[in-house]
Order: structure tokens, then C-alpha cells, then sequence
């Protein structure tokens, strides 16, 4: 359910369940990291630049991964920097999401063949949305930032938060259910014999 959002000329007031609230800050928040492994790093630059301008869809670099939500794998990725990858992408704080930007980062790409590249993206991280292009246009990566953007925005993010809730379909034990288990406990243990 999405939040339903009054103005008024005093302000505005949302209401929704506090799991679509949460997530439309959320969405509307998504910081990336700046980190590029080869020649899509200029794309994924220009995607921040004036003609694309990401800012305005709330898509904002982070030179640090403590600070980003979303990692964008751009460009080739050797088995060398691979373990680098995996690390930053340890840092990130959950929820962490992951965009594969390019042919290389997707499947190796030209450079397939050669053994020191890794074979796609998806070998060393769990990639949420893949862009595909040598190189892909910034507009390709914003769409992308977008599909991440619609990810969180369908999350249940505060039930993931918590631990599992009870179903909606039943969501109170039953008497009976409760008041056996607690009889049972109040007897104790049933004696051998």
C-alpha cells in the first residue's frame, strides 16, 4: 500500500502503514557507492553529472561504503579485485543492494576468455538488477537505480527488521492453543512409570 499524501497550505500529512512510510524515505534516499573497476566508471560518473543528473531522482554518490545502500559493479572485475569487491561490499550496512553495469561485470565480456577476469558479477556478489551495454548509457543506469528504487519500495522492510510476524491470515494464536500449552506447562513434568 502506498502512502496517501494531503497538502494542506500548513504542510502536508501521510498516512500508510509505517513499513510504506519508512520505505518512501527509503527510496527516495538511495546512495551509491562512487567505485568503478575499469572503462563503465566514466558512465557511471556521467550518470551523476549535469545531463543526467541523478540527484534529482534521489540517487547521491558516496565516496565511503559505511554511508551507501547500493554498490554498482562497473566494468571488468578480476579475481584480483575480487576479494576488494566482496570487502566493500561487506561494509555496506543492510539492507545492501547490487547493480551489474556493463557486459563485463555481467558475463566477463570481451575479455571472457581470458583467466584472470571473473566470469560475471554474480560469481562474487548477489546482483539485484542487471544493465546491459558496452558501454551502457547513463540513462540505462538510472533506469536500473529506478528498479532498485521499486525493490525497496515493496519490502517489508520493518518486519525484516523485527524478525517474522505472525501471518495476516491468523495473526493472534488461538485460545485453546495457548491456554493447552500453558496448562501443560503449569503441570510439569509427567511422571515415569
Amino acid at each position: 500500500m502506498d502512502p496517501y499524501i494531503e497538502r494542506s497550505p500548513d504542510g502536508a500529512v501521510a498516512i500508510g502503514t509505517l513499513d510504506s512510510l519508512l520505505n518512501l524515505a527509503r527510496k527516495n534516499s538511495e546512495w551509491y557507492l562512487l567505485f568503478a573497476t575499469a572503462c563503465c566508471g566514466i558512465e557511471l560518473m556521467q550518470t551523476g553529472g549535469p545531463r543526467t543528473d541523478a540527484d534529482r531522482f534521489g540517487f547521491v554518490f558516496r565516496p565511503t561504503p559505511r554511508q551507501a545502500d547500493t554498490i554498482i559493479l562497473a566494468g571488468t572485475i578480476t579475481y584480483k579485485m575480487a576479494s576488494r569487491v566482496r570487502l566493500l561490499y561487506e561494509q555496506m550496512a543492510e539492507p545492501r543492494y547490487v547493480i551489474s553495469m556493463g557486459s563485463c561485470a555481467n558475463t566477463g565480456g570481451p575479455f571472457y576468455d581470458s583467466y584472470p577476469v571473473v566470469k560475471g558479477g554474480d560469481l562474487i556478489l548477489p546482483v539485484d538488477v542487471y544493465v546491459a551495454g558496452c558501454p551502457p548509457r547513463p540513462e540505462a543506469l538510472i533506469e536500473a537505480l529506478m528498479l532498485v528504487q521499486d525493490k525497496m519500495a515493496r519490502e517489508p522492510w520493518l518486519r525484516k527488521a523485527r524478525g517474522r510476524w505472525p501471518d495476516p491470515k491468523d495473526p493472534w494464536p488461538q485460545p485453546s492453543a495457548v491456554l493447552g500449552s500453558c496448562a501443560a506447562a503449569a503441570k510439569g513434568p509427567t511422571p515415569k512409570g
